[in-house]
């Protein structure tokens, strides 16, 4: 990521940027902590593995007796003599800790180091960014129909604007019908709950050939197991409250991009709502991303596991993962995605069996979200706002021993039998 990206301003050199009064250093949680990083620290880590990639991604240079990863920076104003240049000024603007997880999440999106990435307060924030910050009103936007279930908000809100919104479902490429005079096409692949991928590749190909932009929410795959920008989007935006930290106990969210003009029009956007995470959540964030790797392969190799069990099961219906080689979706998924991700989706037979069979469940907490460590469910109807039967359950596959969660899933499906 280039220093412009990354907010440095007024410094090349590899040494740790630092901001106070008399020594240019930034006191935050009684520690003296490193701010921003230029030059050689801002390195895209390239030519390694996923793994190896996570765990270093947006560390700054080694100082001398200075943690690997500087603790959070808690800080609403910044020592500002003279005019007001340089990366830090105001805390709605910038933080140190914002930078270096902004830098790692770039480093995951874009190995090649050349995307600009912006944290949010939330996935939804970052969603609301890109679309509120490029669309004008009589402009067409397209959404998919099956996506998440806030999209609908989104496009009251939208209309409300005198912004004309088309929707189509994501599966068979359905929203290249409805592209043609669009000023931006959003996809969701794959789509949550119902798992249904699109050709992303294809998709942002016609897209481009009529003007328009496209941002992809890739919050299912994670950076490890798609990356949008590659694949032609304009922007890779994602909750990074899923299996990006994992923990369930951060809300956050992101939007990368490598056009300038577009960024910083999203970076306007979060400057103008003020929808920016704190220092401790970036902190929490950037510290659960040395382990992606790990929780991902885990928990998509367990994800695959719990599918192949499932298949056997008659009273299971409507199966959905695209990492089953039977799946509606694998062949394209095969092609743009490296992992399939952790959720699995099916369908019992009545709102009572699927209720009966979540009770049931000794290792898998009935929760909403999606991406945790500890395995969740939930019949997702409760809600009202997704087009799917009473019956439907998302389960999200934590990191569990496989054949715990196997037995586990098992055991409850014939409990809720009876």
């Amino acid at each position: 990521m280039s220093d412009s990206a990354t907010g440095d301003a007024g410094g090349t050199t590899g040494d740790p940027v630092r901001t106070t009064a008399d020594a240019d250093q930034v006191k935050g949680g009684g520690a003296e902590t490193s701010g921003a990083v230029t030059g050689a620290a801002a390195r895209a880590v390239t030519g390694v593995g996923d793994g190896t990639r996570a765990v270093r991604a947006g560390l700054p240079e080694p100082v001398k007796h200075e943690p690997t990863l500087p603790g959070p920076v808690f800080a609403a104003h910044f020592h500002l003599p003279g005019d007001p240049t340089g990366p830090y000024t105001y805390g709605r603007d910038e933080n140190p800790t914002w930078t270096l997880l902004e830098r790692a999440i770039g480093e995951l999106e874009a190995p090649g180091g050349d995307a600009e990435t912006l944290v949010f307060a939330s996935g939804m924030a970052a969603i609301s960014a890109v679309l509120f910050s490029q669309l004008r009103t009589g402009d067409v936007c397209v959404l998919p129909d099956d996506g998440y279930q806030a999209l609908p908000l989104v496009r009251a809100q939208l209309e409300a604007f005198g912004i004309e919104v088309r929707t189509a479902p994501t599966g068979g490429d359905a929203q290249l019908d409805v592209l043609d005079g669009a000023r931006l096409l959003w996809i969701e692949s794959p789509s949550n709950p119902g798992l249904a991928v699109c050709d992303i590749r294809r998709l942002t190909e016609a897209a481009r050939a009529r003007g328009a932009l496209v941002a992809v929410d890739n919050t299912l795959a994670t950076p490890l197991g798609q990356r949008p920008l590659e694949l032609g989007a304009d922007f890779a935006v994602a909750s990074g409250t899923k299996q990006l930290t994992g923990h369930g106990d951060v809300l956050l969210g992101y939007v990368a991009g490598r056009d300038a003009e577009a960024m910083a029009a999203v970076r306007r956007w979060r400057k103008i709502v003020g929808a920016i995470p704190g220092p401790m959540e970036a902190w929490l964030a950037h510290r659960s991303l040395a382990t992606l790797q790990m929780r991902v392969d885990r928990q998509n190799a367990t994800a695959l596991a719990i599918a192949k069990a499932l298949r056997e099961r008659p009273e299971v219906t409507g199966l959905r993962y695209p990492g089953l080689p039977d799946d509606p979706s694998h062949e394209i998924a095969a092609r743009q995605m490296r992992r399939f991700g952790c959720v699995v989706s099916f369908t019992l037979p009545t709102r009572a069996r699927a209720d009966r069979f979540l009770d049931a469940l000794r290792l898998v907490d009935d929760a909403t979200s999606f991406g945790g460590v500890r395995s969740t469910a939930e019949r997702r109807g409760r809600w009202g706002g997704d087009a799917v039967p009473e019956g439907f359950v998302r389960l999200s596959v934590g990191a569990e021993d496989p054949e715990d969660l196997v037995a586990d899933l098992l055991r409850a499906l014939d409990a809720s039998a009876a």
